[in-house]
């Protein structure tokens, strides 16, 4: 609740213009986002690398008004495959991109276009021997961004999508896409969503996610367990013991619970970490500040004490 809340009013144009233009706000913003362009995105990976740490790249920007800035993203992204190629950082590597960056709600032709710009992308990024995972992003883009995925992996498989245990449909999509090789990035879920579509207390939603991920497991998929919850780590750990450990990974975000990352990779599991880097970074920042009530505290001492 304190979650949607928060989401709310980080949504109104006043508190957007006051976090964005404010100075005091960028140091915090650094613990979640690599920095402004490719070369920032690059030095983290090369980081994580040494650390034994895959990374997927999230260049930031969501919801495009115009079929150029659509483009461009995609312009953006080749450019991003080609310098981790040149890196020697693409094998294991990965992006991450949101259908609405390349114009999914761009009118009724919208998610044609997207998906159209969706396989530029990936084949572009395949061919360097890169993957690709469509991110997931509010309910009623849903059906759109799986059947995106549906038509993507008829020639690329190996796409991945992303699941979230909150929303009630995510059982019967984690049984659909529970497949052998199935790359699926299993989240809690980070969006202001209606009672009637997503469960509204953590403990449902922390329930949720376990059977989804038991699911995953069972029908042969590769689960990309994507949480910072301590509790749920430790039961997926459980859940995968035994298991080739190619066939699933730990995911976390960029900044948050570093030890636990290292302890995972020293413990022999792969981790990757979500590493986002760009200058439209207020949707992301404050989903993050949502998810954790730690994360606003951070973000409100960081204030008090500049």
């Amino acid at each position: 609740m304190f979650g949607q809340l928060l989401l709310g009013v980080a949504g109104t144009p006043g508190v957007r213009s006051l976090v964005t233009g404010s100075g005091l706000s960028r140091p915090v913003v650094e613990r979640f986002v690599a920095g402004d362009d490719v070369e920032a995105a690059v030095r983290a990976a090369r980081a994580l690398a040494d650390d034994g740490i895959a990374v997927t790249l999230d260049r930031l920007g969501e919801d495009v008004t115009d079929e150029a800035q659509a483009d461009a993203t995609v312009a953006g992204y080749r450019e991003l495959v080609d310098r981790l190629a040149a890196e020697g950082l693409a094998e294991g590597g990965e992006v991450s991109v949101k259908l609405s960056a390349l114009g999914q709600a761009l009118g009724p032709a919208g998610p044609r276009r997207a998906t159209e710009r969706a396989r530029d992308l990936v084949a572009h990024a395949t061919a360097a021997g890169v993957d690709v995972t469509v991110d997931m992003e509010d309910h009623t883009r849903v059906e759109d961004t799986l059947a995106s995925v549906r038509a993507l992996r008829a020639d690329f498989p190996r796409l991945g999508c992303v699941l979230q245990s909150m929303l009630f449909r995510t059982a019967g999509d984690a049984r659909e896409l529970a497949v052998p090789g199935s790359r699926v990035r299993l989240v809690k879920g980070a969006y202001a969503e209606p009672a009637e579509v997503a469960a509204p207390a953590k403990a449902d939603v922390d329930k949720a996610y376990v059977r989804c991920l038991r699911t995953l497991l069972d029908g042969g998929a590769h689960p990309m367990i994507a949480t910072h919850d301590l509790r749920i780590v430790r039961i997926a750990e459980e859940l995968v013991a035994g298991r080739d450990r190619a066939s699933y990974e730990f995911q976390m975000l960029y900044g948050i619970r570093v030890p636990e990352q290292r302890r995972l990779a020293a413990a022999g599991h792969a981790v990757r970490v979500y590493v986002p880097y760009g200058t439209d970074w207020y949707g992301y920042f404050s989903r993050r500040l949502a998810e954790r009530p730690a994360n606003l505290a951070f973000f409100a001492r960081s204030l008090v004490t500049r």
